[in-house]
């Protein structure tokens, strides 16, 4: 039997900033669902089941929320699942979401995910002490940065790549009105004089710590034929993980980032994902990160991702738009983050990204990664379904 194809007709996100005071966990995720639901002009009695991410536990202190957080979502009654996969996890909650649909489990579901990091630090909730996990040098900018160097060694790009990306970003961002840092005036001089945090990455090219929510509401064909406008149609999804560490481990160029982007652009019979790609949506937490998956993720040949940012070919207006949203170098819900990257995708596609869409957008691709570069998920949506 073919698998169900699989349409986004709803989507929504709470406006992203340092700490939402006004609202509990539950009030933050529930914004998001409504707006979701009315994107997709539904309500809480339509859907057949809720899916919901969130990165650690510990970020917040609340240990396996989503079980208060069913009266919230409109979950009581009906089957709620959670997922985890670290840094990963709003890609791969989508994941689980379209899968449900693709397997005709459920015909219309509700995927959220979240994270609420006023009311917690995860920058020392990433740094545990020993013997509990390896010292990580104060966050995960410590346990990157180092990896960003072997890239900068082993590709000879400059030490400027960093800037240019976070200042294309931060641009970008203002264009997005659920964008956390909306920096007016800020120009590449600014970027490359803030503090050095841990050397290359400088202050300016890390994300934030926000609050925020992303919900997506998934359905299949029949759903999307009473849609209020066209959808977005998911061609492939992907997840693949590996261990932290282990010998031979490439932590410039992960295998199994390499491995789930092959998979995807497999089951979207991409083979040239340069050119067949209008718009991606990468998981950048640090600016470098732009450059490395662009090699990871086969846009471009090894050591030649920072030559494909310089030159401007990754800006709103390049021939291959990268986090034209502003990506998490802009806003970091953590749990949320990969979530927004599925999202903003599909968004595109649908021609509904307001003032950072990308004229003429028919394919997009969403990215999320976590761990120690370990956990990916990966999403390609269409304007128009998949064949078959």
């Amino acid at each position: 039997m073919s698998k169900e194809p699989v349409a986004v007709v709803g989507i929504g996100q709470t406006k992203h900033v340092a700490a939402r005071r006004d609202v509990s966990i539950a009030g933050l995720v529930r914004e998001a669902a409504r707006r979701a639901l009315d994107d997709a002009q539904l309500d809480w009695a339509d859907i057949d089941a809720v899916v919901i991410g969130k990165a650690p536990d510990f970020f917040e202190g609340v240990m396996m929320p989503e079980l208060y957080l069913a009266d919230a979502l409109g979950a009581v009654g009906k089957p709620m699942l959670r997922v985890h996969t670290a840094g990963s996890v709003g890609g791969s909650t989508a994941l689980v979401a379209a899968n449900l649909i693709a397997a005709r489990v459920h015909g219309t579901v509700l995927t959220l995910a979240f994270e609420k990091q006023s009311e917690s630090n995860a920058m020392w909730g990433l740094s545990l002490p020993v013997p509990f996990q390896q010292p990580l040098l104060a966050g995960a900018g410590g346990f990157f940065a180092p990896h960003i160097r072997a890239y900068m060694r082993r590709s000879g790009a400059p030490d400027t790549v960093g800037s240019v990306v976070a200042y294309k970003d931060r641009r970008n961002a203002l264009k997005n009105p659920y964008a956390h840092l909306h920096e007016h005036g800020i120009t590449l001089e600014k970027v490359q004089a803030s503090p050095m945090l841990w050397d290359p990455v400088r202050y300016s090219e890390t994300c934030p710590s926000s609050d925020g929510a992303c919900a997506m509401v998934l359905t299949g064909r029949d759903g999307a034929a009473r849609a209020p406008h066209p959808p977005a149609w998911v061609h492939g999804g992907a997840m693949r993980s590996e261990p932290t560490l282990f010998a031979g481990k490439d932590f410039v160029s992960p295998q199994a980032g390499k491995d789930c982007a092959a998979d995807v652009y497999r089951q979207a019979g991409i083979t040239d994902p340069r050119r067949e790609i209008d718009a991606v949506e990468l998981y950048v937490p640090f600016s470098w990160y732009e450059p490395m998956w662009l090699e990871n993720l086969g846009f471009t040949a090894e050591g030649e991702g920072w030559k494909l940012t310089e030159s401007g070919a990754t800006e709103l207006d390049g021939d291959l738009p990268v986090n034209p949203s502003g990506g998490v170098l802009s806003t970091n819900p953590i749990g949320a983050s990969g979530m927004i990257r599925f999202a903003e995708a599909a968004l595109q596609v649908r021609g509904q990204a307001g003032e950072h869409q990308v004229d003429g957008a028919r394919r997009a691709l969403g990215h999320a990664y976590g761990g120690g570069a370990q956990f990916f998920a990966m999403w390609l949506v269409g304007s128009q379904p998949p064949p078959g």
